[in-house]
């Protein structure tokens, strides 16, 4: 809820108020106008145009159980007498005498959201004539016009908070970036290399196990460190980069990543179907590292026992990669949420534990080439991961 000081200042940014207030003051004949912002607990003056010296200016409060305004806030309807000490219900009410008034006119001010702001209002120690129906339409038209305003202003501080928000994110997501590609990435490559070259010096199979444990250890924290980049590139804005070309040697990519899977996953065959009938434009090396993530979660997830089918195709307007295994459904809970990041892994045995974006950064690879990856899952057929994008390759001819 904002303040009584940043309301007063928002209705002194309003140009057209002080004409608005000088308007009311000659449509109704009352000598004082005022703008206040009436909450459950104050009622402040947040503009006025005085001819009596009644004594309010902005800034100025008042008690707010001694205030009509209080009522409108609660009713939400205006009120408008032009002779309190003849009228049946205001001839005996405390604010009229309490104040000094005989005419008064107070129309709620309505944001756009339903939430009641304040009044503007109007009074005199005189009687007024405020028969005419022209002077309440005249009084709402200035109430909306100025609720108008209060919501565009409104409108125009959260769209600068979001900027500046959006400038946030955007040096935390480039600090990040910079310490997972740069701080972490190439003293994990030193050790790598370390290990290789001390591998070279050894005989003893033990010592030979336990430094390739070691660069193992370093070529998995590297993969975590790319998934962890792709993933702030991603969520944090930016998205995955890419360099678009004719990828003539896009088969041969694909079968690298096949056998690099096959070799790092042994005992689980990979049945293989390829057709590229077609030239295919995109980032050769993410569409191997799309095809890495779905070829491993189908290992991971399928039925040792039977093969995984891999079935890869292109023409003139379309390129469809396709990797299903058999076994359990996945559950519908589980299916829509599969690509969110971090949702497989924490339901993921500890055997297969994982940090969950391999399929969250094959879907963002997949919508960077304007495509996606749609998932068919039931007991008879397994699972099915369909990745399909335009192939623009035809259009660059």
């Amino acid at each position: 809820m904002s303040s009584p000081a940043s309301d007063v200042q928002s209705i002194s940014r309003i140009r057209a108020i002080p004409m608005i207030l000088q308007v009311v003051t000659r449509i109704t004949g009352m000598r004082f106008a005022a703008v206040a912002r009436v909450t459950e607990t104050t009622w402040t003056c947040c503009a006025a145009y005085d001819l009596i010296d009644f004594g309010l200016k902005p800034g100025d409060e008042l008690k707010l159980e001694t205030t009509i305004c209080n009522e409108i806030r609660e009713h939400h309807q205006p009120v408008v007498f032009g002779h309190a000490s003849d009228h049946p219900t205001f001839s005996s009410h405390p604010t009229p005498k309490m104040y000094g008034f005989e005419s008064y006119i107070s129309i709620p001010i309505m944001l756009s959201n339903g939430e009641f702001f304040g009044t503007l209002c109007a009074l005199d120690p005189h009687a007024a004539d405020l028969d005419a129906p022209e002077i309440v339409e005249s009084m709402e038209l200035f109430a909306q016009l100025i609720a108008l305003n209060l919501d565009t202003e409104e409108r125009l501080i959260s769209s600068r908070t979001a900027l500046i928000a959006a400038h946030e994110r955007a040096k935390l997501r480039e600090h990040f970036i910079a310490v997972l590609g740069h701080d972490l990435r190439n003293p994990l490559a030193s050790i790598s290399i370390a290990a290789e070259v001390l591998e070279s010096d050894l005989n003893d199979p033990r010592d030979l196990r336990k430094v390739g444990l070691i660069r193992g250890s370093c070529k998995r924290m590297l993969g975590l460190i790319s998934d962890v980049l792709d993933f702030a590139r991603g969520a944090l804005g930016g998205g995955i980069d890419l360099s678009m070309d004719e990828a003539d040697d896009l088969a041969d990519e694909l079968r690298q990543v096949a056998y690099e899977v096959d070799t790092a996953h042994p005992g689980h065959a990979v049945n293989m179907s390829m057709e590229l009938t077609e030239l295919v434009v995109c980032d050769r090396r993410r569409i191997g590292q799309l095809f890495s993530n779905l070829l491993i979660n189908a290992i991971t997830h399928g039925n040792p026992d039977t093969p995984v089918d891999v079935s890869i195709r292109s023409d003139k307007h379309h390129f469809e990669l396709s990797v299903a295994n058999s076994g359990p459904a996945i559950p519908k809970d589980i299916a829509k949420k599969l690509f969110e990041p971090f949702s497989r892994g924490e339901r993921e045995s500890s055997s297969k534990k994982s940090l969950g974006l391999g399929l969250y950064i094959a879907a963002e690879i997949a919508k960077a080439h304007d495509g996606k990856i749609t998932v068919s899952s039931n007991q008879s057929e397994g699972t099915r991961f369909v990745f399909t994008m335009p192939n623009k390759a035809s259009k660059k001819r």
